[in-house]
């Protein structure tokens, strides 16, 4: 859990200094539905980074009784900032070279929306393997922040030349690191429930 907290940090910090920009430099928000959309989106998915990764902790699920809260809560806050993330992709008006980046948090912010909605209905029908499934898939994709700062890190200490077309692929090398780890967090959770049964 202190690794996924860790891990949650970046995308919080990095979310928390967009704020500050979008207060100070009027001509970093191009309209107020910008403005309002991109506070949404990092408000969302700081109290959905920060709270999930709890929601893994092993105590904290035997319990049920804080999972269950928290997780009522976590399911809309990670929707709504899926969903302002496809908007600020989709509306997109920055530099032309910036476009390509866009589309890949497109192509990522939908999957995790479609995968809270799967763990929501899992879990409506008490299946709690598949419930489990699906927020390690969703919380894999929120927390790419973090692992892009990191991969950026390693690319620039390389002696990495940083470019905007870089910076996509790069982005995009997050997003797939993330979701291989979050499979095989799945794989090994489901070989243990066999060999328990």
């Amino acid at each position: 859990m202190v690794g996924l907290l860790a891990l949650s940090a970046l995308p919080i910090i990095g979310g928390a200094l967009r704020l500050g920009e979008l207060s100070t430099d009027p001509v970093a928000a191009p309209s107020a539905w910008h403005l309002i959309a991109a506070i949404v989106h990092i408000v969302g998915m700081t109290v959905y980074c920060l709270l999930g990764a709890f929601q893994f902790s092993p105590a904290l699920r035997e319990g049920r009784s804080w999972h269950r809260r928290v997780g009522r809560a976590l399911i809309p806050a990670g929707i709504v900032a899926a969903v302002a993330s496809l908007w600020l992709a989709l509306v997109f008006d920055g530099p032309g070279d910036e476009f390509g980046l866009a589309l890949v948090r497109v192509v990522f912010a939908v999957p995790m929306a479609v995968f809270l909605v799967l763990g929501a209905r899992a879990i409506a029908r008490r299946d709690i393997a598949a419930h489990g499934a699906w927020m390690t898939r969703a919380f894999a994709i929120a927390v790419t922040g973090g692992t892009q700062a990191l991969v950026l890190i390693v690319w620039s200490i390389g002696g990495g030349e940083s470019t905007t077309v870089t910076e996509t692929w790069l982005v995009g090398v997050g997003f797939v690191i993330n979701s291989l780890v979050a499979e095989g967090a799945i794989r090994r959770r489901s070989r243990r429930s066999l060999r328990a049964r």
